[in-house]
């Protein structure tokens, strides 16, 4: 479990296939290296991966074919950065929100609107998601945790403080680049729930 909080700005410094359908990822973090162990959690641009090993601030993951289909990891290339940000732990401050580091599509930069101290920047939002994202909730852009400003059916749109920008790869995206979006858990639940109560009467 992540709380969205970005931690460092990280590298890919390379990608290795493996077979299989699969690939070995090589990020460079020291922050998040600094006490990582082999099986820890890291989040890479808001997918969580697990560590393989770790060497010189560089750590390893195996990455399934399937994650990489399914989310943007699969268009990093060396050189790339990333957002990364280690397993909350039980004592930790919530600063951002219950982030489980599993992507739920890949929404697309379709607009930035620079302002003095900010700036606005509305997503693509692919269709099957829009039920979940709501005005002032909270969704996750690439492992960032944001609140959404504005929701249409196929889009959203959030501000960014300086130090998002500065200090994520939010800052240097541009119109048309892909991005990972994880939406609150809690309304997939809530959706769940109410569900299986109306299939189920009174139940």
């Amino acid at each position: 479990m992540f709380t969205g909080i970005v931690e460092e700005l990280g590298e890919i410094v390379r990608t290795s296939e493996t077979g299989g359908d699969s690939a070995l990822v090589a990020v460079r973090g020291p922050l998040v290296t600094s006490d990582a162990r082999h099986g820890d959690s890291i989040a890479v641009n808001g997918v969580c991966l697990t560590v393989v090993d770790v060497d010189g601030g560089i750590f390893t993951a195996d990455v399934m074919g399937e994650t990489l289909r399914r989310t943007a990891l699969g268009a990093l290339r060396p050189g790339d950065p990333v957002n990364l940000e280690r397993a909350a732990a039980l004592n930790s401050r919530l600063g951002g929100h219950l982030v489980q580091g599993h992507v739920d599509g890949v929404g697309e930069v379709l607009h930035r609107e620079p302002a003095a101290q900010w700036e606005t920047v509305r997503f693509r939002l692919p269709a099957d998601l829009s039920r979940y994202v709501v005005e002032k909730g909270s969704i996750t852009v690439d492992g960032i945790s944001l609140t959404v400003a504005e929701v249409g059916d196929d889009w959203f749109s959030v501000g960014l403080i300086p130090t998002t920008l500065k200090l994520t790869t939010l800052g240097a995206k541009d119109v048309g680049d892909p991005v990972n979006l994880e939406v609150d858990v809690l309304a997939k639940y809530v959706e769940r729930l109410l569900g299986d109560r109306a299939a189920g009467g009174d139940r």
